[in-house]
């Protein structure tokens, strides 16, 4: 599958490589199939982009949150993981979306709202987690000092 991106030219996605969000994801609803894709300009990447294959310009910078959280542990409600069927430890992916202000220095994570991958099957969800974690853990420094490992 073909997909011209805002952000990567043109690209080919093979179909089991897509991520199915049955529910959309927060903020768009009506978005249901996405692709991770690696910068592989960049060495050391640790930032993953979360690209639309329904909306070219929609690409949404994603990370593993144990990159910039050693403690991240959500505790999420069993019933929203549903949708992804069987999942154990072994097909767990999961990832926060960044967001990146004007001033780079102000660089965040969601992690009050994960997005959950069965890599089994490819269904994703995204959830809001019930403990009290912060909707915007800035990260730039912990990224900046990754970077120079």
């Amino acid at each position: 599958m073909k997909i011209k991106t805002r952000i990567f030219g043109e690209i080919e996605i093979e179909k089991d490589k897509l991520i199915c969000f049955e529910n959309g994801i927060i903020g768009f609803p009506d978005l249901k199939k996405f692709a991770l894709i690696h910068d592989e300009e960049k060495e050391n990447a640790f930032i993953l982009w979360l690209q639309s294959m329904e909306e070219p310009d929609l690409a949404l910078p994603v990370i593993d949150p144990l990159n910039v959280m050693d403690s991240y542990e959500p505790d999420v409600s069993e019933e929203l993981f549903s949708v992804l069927g069987d999942l154990v430890k072994e097909n767990t992916y999961i990832l926060v979306t960044i967001t990146v202000p004007q001033n780079v220095e102000d660089m965040a994570v969601n992690l009050k709202a994960p997005i959950v991958i069965n890599t089994g099957n490819n269904k994703a969800v995204q959830v809001i987690v019930e403990n009290d974690l912060p909707i915007k853990y800035k990260i730039y420094d912990i990224i900046k000092e990754k970077a120079g490992e």
